[in-house]
């Protein structure tokens, strides 16, 4: 087996044993930026390419907040919540726009509650991590071209899998708009 294929190998069975931090393990204390960042990196750097990127910066973070996808901190200070949606952007940013990860943490939080919502959120993603990483270790053993092979498969997949979220995210916000103007229509006929 080639040094690259025991790396990946090695990186899959990590995949495999990952599970996202319980919703009760989380910080219960206020962190500050500096804080969240050091934390969620730890949480994150499975999920990085390679060591020299980094899925979460705080521009990001900022950038989150400007747009309304996460909740503003409380006096510059993230509380158990942040942590949770971070985990929950990061994790679908890599698919999704933010803008569609925001309509989706909005819909998704009308039915649940944030901890709920986190805990589904890490359920799915663990089954989906075990069952990649059982694909790429079975695989390391067959050699580079199998891995290339298994490479592009799960980037089809993954293009086939994001492309079907996006339709059913611009079906369902196509629906929510034209019943928001229906109901808009019904509030000036009455105001007649």
């Amino acid at each position: 087996m080639s040094e690259a294929a025991e790396q990946i190998a090695k990186w899959a069975e990590e995949i495999e044993e990952y599970s996202s931090v319980d919703w009760e393990r989380l910080p219960e204390i206020y962190l500050y930026m500096d804080q969240v960042l050091t934390y969620m990196n730890k949480q994150l750097c499975l999920f990085e390419r390679n060591e020299s990127t980094s899925l979460l910066t705080s521009s990001m973070i900022n950038n989150y907040v400007k747009d309304g996808v996460l909740p503003r901190p409380e006096q510059k200070k993230y509380s158990r919540e942040h942590l949770a949606m971070l985990m929950v952007i990061c994790m679908l940013k890599q698919v999704l726009s933010i803008q569609d990860i925001s309509s989706l943490l909005k819909t998704l939080l009308e039915d649940a509650s944030k901890d709920e919502m986190y805990r589904r959120f890490c359920e799915a993603h663990s089954v989906a991590l075990k069952e990649v990483g059982d694909r790429v270790r079975s695989t390391a053993g067959e050699g580079d071209a199998e891995l290339t092979r298994l490479a592009i498969e799960l980037s089809i997949e993954a293009a086939a899998r994001r492309t079907a979220a996006e339709r059913i995210l611009s079906e369902l916000a196509a629906e929510q708009e034209k019943r928001a103007k229906a109901e808009k229509g019904k509030g000036e006929k009455k105001e007649k």
